[in-house]
C-alpha cells in the first residue's frame, strides 16, 4: 500500500537540500479509473508498476513495483499510450522522511510538485519549507493524468 501526500513547490531551495538527484522517463501502457500500469526508466535501472486507484482521500492506493531489464522497458515504451513523463527527481531528507520533488520536463515544464511517503495515513512529519499548497487527492497531479494532459494545456496554473 502507497501512502503519500502531494505539495506544490515554491521555490527551487530543494535543489541545494537535495542529497540525490535522478532522470526519470516513464510512460503508461494502460491508465484508466485510476488504476495504471507504468513503465519507468530511472538513471540506468527500469521498473514495471502497477497502482490501483486511491482510497476517497487520495492519500492510500495499492502499489506493486517490480525492476526489469533495461531493454525490456525500451521495448515497452513502444506499446505505451501517447504521453511520455519526463522528469528529475530531487530527494531531500525532512526528519525521518524523504521529499521526493519532481521537476517536469517537456510538455510539463514549468511542473513542480513533491510527495512524502507514510508508513500511516496519520503518521506525522516535517514539512520543509519549499512546500506549498496540499494537493493530495487532485488527480492533476497524478503522473498518470499529466500524461494524458500536459501542463502546458492548462488553463488555470
Amino acid at each position: 500500500m502507497e501512502i503519500e501526500r502531494k505539495f506544490l513547490v515554491t521555490d527551487d531551495s530543494y535543489k541545494a537540500l537535495a542529497y540525490s538527484r535522478s532522470e526519470i522517463l516513464q510512460a503508461y501502457i494502460c491508465s484508466h479509473n485510476g488504476r495504471t500500469v507504468r513503465i519507468r526508466l530511472r538513471d540506468k535501472q527500469a521498473y514495471l508498476t502497477i497502482k490501483g486507484p486511491s482510497d476517497a482521500s487520495g492519500i492510500a492506493r495499492f502499489e506493486w513495483e517490480k525492476e526489469i531489464p533495461v531493454e525490456e522497458a525500451r521495448q515497452l515504451l513502444d506499446i505505451c499510450l501517447p504521453g511520455r513523463i519526463e522528469k528529475t527527481r530531487w530527494l531531500v531528507q525532512a526528519g525521518k522522511h524523504i521529499v521526493e520533488v519532481d521537476e517536469f520536463h517537456g510538455e510539463n515544464d514549468g511542473l513542480v510538485f513533491a510527495e512524502i511517503e507514510l508508513n500511516a495515513i496519520d503518521e506525522p512529519y516535517e514539512k520543509p519549507a519549499f512546500l506549498g499548497k496540499e494537493v493530495t487527492g487532485d488527480r492533476r497531479y497524478y503522473n498518470g493524468y499529466i500524461s494524458r494532459n500536459p501542463y502546458c494545456t492548462w488553463e488555470e496554473k
